[in-house]
């Protein structure tokens, strides 16, 4: 039976598209059959997260794990079936996830500042007397 024992980033780079949680030696460790073995950076070390969909994007990945001079590896499908994993990975990158919230906050404001553009073509084409651009302007403005 497998199950994680410690899973600790080393440092989390997260950018627009993706979140990066680097794994260091002693910083993610698994039981083993009772034992406990440590990670270490010899294959893979990091996990690449989709920060929309929330998927692992690297899922090809093979992690080494080491006690003694025993290594055994892992890949990211079979630590993906493990729960410790994916409840600790999540608790991990959940602050870095890109929320509905901010979508709505982003979204809203550029309806503002499409608000605030109509609403500057209409001034212009009031101040150029151009009754055609500012009652096709108008008809697009909502208050």
């Amino acid at each position: 039976m497998i199950t994680v024992k410690t899973l600790k980033p080393y440092y989390i780079i997260a950018n627009q598209n993706q979140i990066q949680v680097v794994l260091a030696y002693q910083y993610f460790s698994v039981f083993v059959n009772k034992q406990v073995y440590q990670f270490i950076p010899v294959k893979s070390n990091e996990i690449r997260i989709n920060r929309t969909t929330k998927q692992i994007e690297n899922r090809k990945a093979t992690f080494a794990f080491q006690k003694g001079k025993e290594i055994i590896y892992m890949t990211m499908t079979e630590l993906i079936s493990l729960p410790d994993f994916l409840f600790q990975l999540h608790a991990i990158a959940a602050p870095y996830f890109q929320t509905t919230k901010e979508s709505e906050s982003v979204d809203s404001v550029i309806a503002e500042l499409e608000q605030r553009n109509l609403k500057s073509l209409i001034d212009q084409a009031l101040d150029n007397r151009d009754k055609e651009a500012f009652m096709e302007l108008s008809k697009q403005f909502k208050t």
